[in-house]
């Protein structure tokens, strides 16, 4: 009879780009392959809750079509024709391909480019060691946080904000901007106990009839793009009916005699006609705060992918200042805790080796870059930049997430760029590389985490070996280093040895104290947490009247019509609005089973979503003569797509929304949604406006 298999629990930490960040219970099969995942119980923001995706994750750790062994481009680019080739010979084109162009046109024309598929500080940031030591161009990050971000960092300081555990005891929870319902389902969890609890209220603003929404007490469904209004609305409600707490206005915040002058015209009436909504909605979210000091806002990142979306952020995050929440537990703000880890990331990312004067190239902006086009080349000093001629891609798919997809593609297409791309599946950007190199999954190595959502460090250790010839990101870069004759400590330490270096030295304790419960909670005290002691800021006091250009926020200037942006809360009418051309506005929002372009080739998945389709109303669909299911074209100034159709009411009529990252193979033609999205920088400090489209809609030709 066969020995029965041996099933071991162990701890690790879901790395994937979701604030959430669980802590993860893993069945290890034998010591080999991966059955269910579990939430952490012991955990307690997790709460032993985790999204289906993630609990399913054997089946994409042992997917038949994961990469295995590096290969070489024997076809065009982009027809994913390619060779097996060795590791040795591999890094050795890879090293010899980024020496001649650093010969020919300098350092900067090598152009290493990462984001968020793994957030593990080791796998993910080390390639930032690589780049400073040779002194590649530098990669801005704004695809995702900065007007977000920056927009919460303008009113308090600081991107922190009350436990987020706070919300079970909360009388009310406003969640905005967010579905938490398809992609963060702990902050659900605890919002869902203050409701069972404490008869607390749910309150959701969104652009669309999400399931969050369906599972609100009161869900008000915006224009794209007009959150602000919706705002300033309320709080001259709370002004005009007495629920303003004015001895705290007073003590903690810059000008509310200002902002309560400037609000007198900002009335329901005004905002409806800009939101859509009605008047009563507007007064019954203004009287359910105002009579319920323990409200909780739960921002989320949905409604600052706008071009005014820095704006709305901060005209959201202003309602508990006027209301006094931040004093009660229960009350207050939170959007991310970035701000509370003070990390010393000097070893991970090579910080001693940094050059102020290398050029930083702006992520979102990668087919201008491409391209060719100068000022997205340019250096520090204004001077003019060398082409991109190398890129080393971890971690991201620009060719299917990066907007304006169609210089992006362009870009990737050119004959003299060397593009080597470190993946686990073959990518739209895979595609288009000239080598692809095999990486691990997040429980083939060793990493170390934050909590976005919460305020956690937490481990994620190898637990089995990796298949085929994946390598981590970490050996792929200290070989390339060696080959490249970069050196740095960083570059011969194992994984371990740096997580224990950076836990020592930013006064998280060491490896082996983490190591016993793989987690550790930081969450600063109750006075902290609700800046009791006064807000990030000089004068200790919250900023209703931002200086926009000097928010402390970590940027390389700004960027975007900035000198136009309102002194206090408003409605920022610089949104791509809709015309007689394109008369509608979409948004490219999350899907529930997809997270980004990861999990786009998982079978469940790929089952649940079926296929790329937008959301369109009732009445718009009949006007136009569009049937649910047919096949549609989607246009905007920068391309088209083609789409089925998904009749509903979930949307608002001139407002189209298109759930999920697909594959562009995907979509008929090969043409992604990212088709549609613009690559403008955005104020205060750059990134892309994804749910800031106009378009038009119609059926297709061929249906």
């Amino acid at each position: 009879m066969n020995a029965p298999l041996r099933v071991d629990r162990l701890k690790s930490t879901c790395p994937h780009d979701c604030p959430s960040a669980c802590s993860l219970e893993v069945e290890v099969i034998d010591g080999k392959t991966i059955g269910r995942v579990h939430g952490d119980p012991d955990q307690s923001y997790t709460a032993g809750v985790i999204c289906a995706k993630v609990a399913r994750y054997a089946e994409r750790i042992h997917h038949p079509d994961r990469l295995l062994h590096p290969l070489i481009r024997k076809g065009p680019k982009g027809s994913g024709t390619f060779q097996r080739i060795s590791w040795d010979e591999a890094l050795a084109m890879t090293a010899e391909r980024f020496l001649e162009a650093e010969k020919r046109y300098g350092a900067e024309t090598v152009w290493p480019y990462y984001y968020a598929g793994t957030m593990g500080f080791v796998q993910r940031d080390g390639i930032n060691r690589l780049r400073h030591v040779k002194k590649y161009s530098g990669f801005y990050s704004t695809i995702c946080t900065n007007m977000a971000w920056s927009g919460f960092i303008a009113g308090t300081g600081r991107l922190a904000g009350v436990d987020p555990r706070e919300m079970a005891k909360a009388d009310v929870v406003v969640i905005w901007g967010t579905n938490p319902v398809s992609t963060q389902v702990n902050v659900m969890t605890h919002a869902m106990k203050a409701r069972k609890e404490r008869g607390a209220k749910i309150v959701v603003v969104d652009v669309y009839r999400t399931d969050t929404v369906k599972q609100a007490d009161l869900g008000l469904v915006v224009k794209p793009g007009t959150d602000g209004a919706l705002a300033c609305a309320v709080m001259h409600v709370l002004f005009r009916d007495g629920y303003a707490d004015r001895d705290y206005l007073n003590a903690y915040t810059d000008v509310p005699a200002e902002l309560e002058s400037h609000l007198q015209s900002r009335t329901p009436a005004w905002a409806a006609a800009i939101t859509g909504l009605t008047v009563e909605e507007i007064e019954a979210f203004a009287k359910l705060v105002g009579e319920h000091k323990k409200t909780f806002f739960r921002l989320g990142y949905g409604f600052g992918r706008q071009r005014n979306g820095a704006v709305n952020m901060h005209a959201a995050s202003c309602i508990p200042a006027v209301t006094g929440a931040w004093k009660h537990e229960g009350g207050g703000a939170f959007h991310n805790n970035g701000a509370i880890y003070h990390w010393r990331k000097s070893l991970i990312e090579g910080l001693d080796a940094k050059d102020p004067g290398v050029r930083m190239l702006d992520q979102s902006r990668i087919g201008a870059i491409l391209t060719g086009e100068a000022r997205a080349l340019r250096r520090p000093d204004g001077s003019e930049g060398a082409p991109v001629t190398a890129l080393l891609i971890q971690n991201t798919n620009p060719v299917n997430v990066a907007p304006d997809q169609t210089k992006v593609i362009e870009g990737f297409a050119r004959d003299d760029l060397f593009t080597v791309v470190h993946e686990q599946f073959m990518t739209d950007t895979a595609k288009m590389a000239d080598l692809v190199l095999p990486a691990t999954m997040f429980m083939e190595h060793d990493d170390l985490y934050q909590g976005g959502g919460h305020q956690h460090i937490m481990l994620g250790l190898k637990l089995v070996d990796a298949p085929g010839e994946c390598r981590s990101n970490h050996e792929l870069i200290t070989d390339l280093a060696g080959r490249l004759g970069a050196e740095h400590d960083g570059f011969a330490m194992t994984p371990r040895e740096i997580i224990d270096w950076t836990l020592q030295k930013s006064g998280w304790g060491t490896l082996a104290e983490l190591e016993v419960t793989n987690f550790r909670d930081v969450q600063p005290k109750f006075d902290e947490a609700h800046y009791l002691n006064g807000f990030a800021y000089g004068d200790r006091k919250f900023r209703f009247k931002p200086d926009w250009p000097n928010v402390p926020y970590a940027s390389i200037g700004t960027m975007g019509p900035v000198d136009t942006m309102p002194s206090l809360p408003d409605h920022w009418a610089v949104t791509e609005e809709p015309d007689a051309t394109y008369p509608f506005k979409l948004a490219t929002s999350p899907a529930r089973s997809y997270l980004n372009s990861s999990f786009a080739e998982t079978p469940s998945s790929r089952k649940r979503e079926g296929r790329p389709e937008v959301m369109i109303n009732p009445a718009d669909a009949t006007r136009l003569g569009i049937e649910h299911g047919a096949k549609v074209q989607v246009g905007s100034p920068r391309g088209t797509v083609i789409l089925h159709a998904r009749v509903t009411d979930q949307t608002r009529p001139g407002t189209l929304i298109a759930e999920g990252l697909w594959a562009n193979a995907d979509h008929e033609g090969g043409r992604g949604i990212n088709m549609l999205t613009g690559a403008d920088a955005v104020a205060p400090f750059g990134g892309a406006a994804f749910h800031d489209n106009k378009v038009w809609i119609r059926k297709s030709p061929a249906a």
